[in-house]
């Protein structure tokens, strides 16, 4: 008999005829001693808690810029979580760099070029090209999907250093200069704001002088609108979450990711505590006990700001998590971003239930944007006439129109609700762009669909453009001029849906594919593109898949000239 033979007897023979059963072999990934070490390390005395999970790996990600498979394994034995668990959440996620085995290690320093619509406009495409040229190898350059300074385009970050209208000798300076971290700008910090009234609303209604219902009723009387892009009533959401019962929880979707969005950036970077109170007022009203802020992690300006002025707050109140975003845009879809604060991959969860029934860790949760927690404060101490006294043709309050592309003077607009585009130009942009002519705008950021200029009279709110195909939106309001491509504006939001969707149903996965490698065609098929844009509305689990053919829609419909021999499209 052999030696290979006499070692499967010994190992597969009963222990009880007197031969030395062979010690087990363990099945599946074994953990790595030294990385074991450096994850107990790095983790030190933070909990294990499952929904950290994303957090964690933000830390191995920020020590070692990349993530490797021993670290994820060792991660994994850590939380006491299986390793495809991990592995499937750290890869689903762009800023996660995963390195498996046997892949190269990942250049020290990244270089994200934004290639969304606005930065494509103003060049991002030969300016990516270059860079990938003439910078060393220990430097590795990527496209980005939008950062959230259209108003600044072409955006660059550096490591995590944002570079505002950036050329390749911008570039190379920040990286020859090692300039890498955030540079935070002046805000109004917690002792300003309390001396200018902030935090009285809150102490009034925690003592009892302000009821909820007061609370709730100027809400409904000012008509405040969730303005994340959904545009459900405040009051009434509010409301719903109360009905339910406790424990409840609370979640501020800060997520700001679709192109042409950056308002809630710009408060965020600039007056964090009138945000703060406005989100405390509602966790008081729903009584939440713990209220999860998830900003998105293109955002570390903001959410510096935010660690700092949180750690300054009195004690008393809620307790506030705030947790980092890790680059999916499907995570601004309420329950993907629920998905993520459980530390999973961003997956929407297909509804009924709705997130204020069962919502987060499975407890009733409200759920509210930024800007719209913005303006509570004022609501309240100003009254509901003061909001309502805002407006313009018969539409009622104020929009942050995040306004980009070919004008003068592009950010964010603060304006009556209901403007129109030409006197959002006019009024508030200073005019087109020297040398451009106004031919077309994407009134709602890149799924709110794409209107020539002779239709710029529609006034920009919540329920005045659905007819055309369109809507409002987080009010990203992205400007075209004769000089720019509308077929190639489309072609460049449909990559971006193809990049971004989760997924999870063919309608989206593979109808954005499609849709994008049928667009690149010379010439489009219209009748097969808008058969295929009507599966994608009607059988795609989220608002992504269901509004990704927008623009692609609303250029044949609204841009014959386009097409020569135009063929009929699908019955809507």
């Amino acid at each position: 008999m052999s030696q290979h033979d006499i070692s499967r007897v010994q190992r597969f023979d009963h222990p009880g005829r007197g031969r030395e059963r062979a010690r087990p072999v363990p099945k599946g990934r074994q953990v790595d001693p030294s990385a074991k070490v450096e994850i107990e390390s790095l983790l030190g005395a933070a909990s294990r808690q499952r929904d950290l999970l994303i957090e964690h790996l933000h830390l191995i990600q920020d020590t070692y810029g990349q993530i490797s498979a021993a670290h994820l394994g060792a991660l994994a034995d850590e939380m006491d979580l299986a390793f495809a668990e991990v592995f499937e959440t750290a890869t689903f996620y762009a800023h996660f760099d995963v390195v498996k085995e046997g892949d190269a290690a990942i250049p020290a320093l990244t270089v994200r070029v934004c290639d969304s619509i606005t930065c494509a406009m103003h060049g991002a495409e030969p300016l990516l090209a270059s860079l990938q040229a003439e910078l060393g190898p220990g430097v590795r350059v990527v496209r980005a999907p939008c950062v959230g300074l259209c108003d600044h385009a072409p955006a660059v970050e550096v490591g995590h250093n944002f570079l505002h209208r950036a050329d390749v000798a911008s570039v190379k300076a920040a990286v020859e200069a090692g300039d890498t971290h955030a540079h935070i700008p002046d805000y109004v910090a917690y002792d300003a704001y309390v001396a200018g009234g902030g935090y009285k609303t809150l102490e009034r209604l925690r003592a009892g002088d302000l009821t909820v219902d007061d609370v709730l009723q100027v809400l409904d009387d000012g008509s405040l609108r969730g303005l994340g892009g959904a545009g459900f009533p405040t009051g009434r959401k509010w409301r719903s979450v109360r009905g339910e019962p406790g424990p409840r929880l609370m979640a501020v979707n800060g997520d700001e990711g679709e192109p042409g969005t950056f308002k809630d950036q710009l408060y965020l970077n600039t007056d964090p505590h009138r945000f703060l109170e406005g989100t405390l007022i509602g966790a008081h009203v729903v009584e939440a006990e713990d209220v999860y802020l998830y900003i998105r992690d293109e955002y570390p300006i903001a959410r510096e700001i935010l660690a700092r002025e949180i750690a300054k707050l009195p004690p008393g109140g809620p307790r506030l998590h705030l947790r980092r975003g890790a680059g999916a845009y499907i995570c601004g879809e309420e329950s993907s971003l629920i998905e993520s604060l459980e530390g999973k991959r961003g997956l929407p969860r297909h509804k009924p239930p709705f997130p204020f029934q069962v919502g987060l860790f499975g407890r009733p949760t409200l759920i509210n944007n930024v800007e719209t927690l913005f303006w509570v404060r004022d609501l309240i101490e100003r009254g509901a006439e003061w909001w309502k006294s805002h407006g313009a043709n018969g539409r009622v309050g104020l929009r942050s129109y995040s306004v980009s592309g070919r004008v003068k003077e592009p950010g964010v607009k603060l304006a009556p609700a209901g403007i129109t585009v030409q006197a959002l130009i006019d009024e508030h942009c200073g005019g087109m762009a020297e040398g451009h002519s106004f031919a077309a705008y994407l009134p709602g950021g890149a799924s709110g669909g794409i209107l020539p200029a002779a239709m710029g009279d529609i006034p920009l709110d919540f329920g005045t453009l659905e007819k055309y195909g369109c809507f409002i939106g987080s009010a990203a309001v992205v400007i075209l001029s004769d000089k720019d491509d509308v077929q190639g504006a489309a072609l460049n939001l449909m990559r971006f849906f193809e990049d971004e969707s989760c997924g999870q149903c063919t309608p989206c996965r593979s109808g954005t594919q499609k849709a994008r490698m049928l667009m690149e065609n010379g010439v489009w098929d219209t009748e097969l593109l808008g058969d295929l844009s009507q599966c994608m509305r009607d059988a795609s689990i989220c608002g992504l898949g269901q509004a990704a053919s927008n623009p692609l829609t609303s250029v044949i419909k609204y841009f014959p000239d386009l097409f020569p021999t135009p063929r009929p499209m699908a019955a809507e």
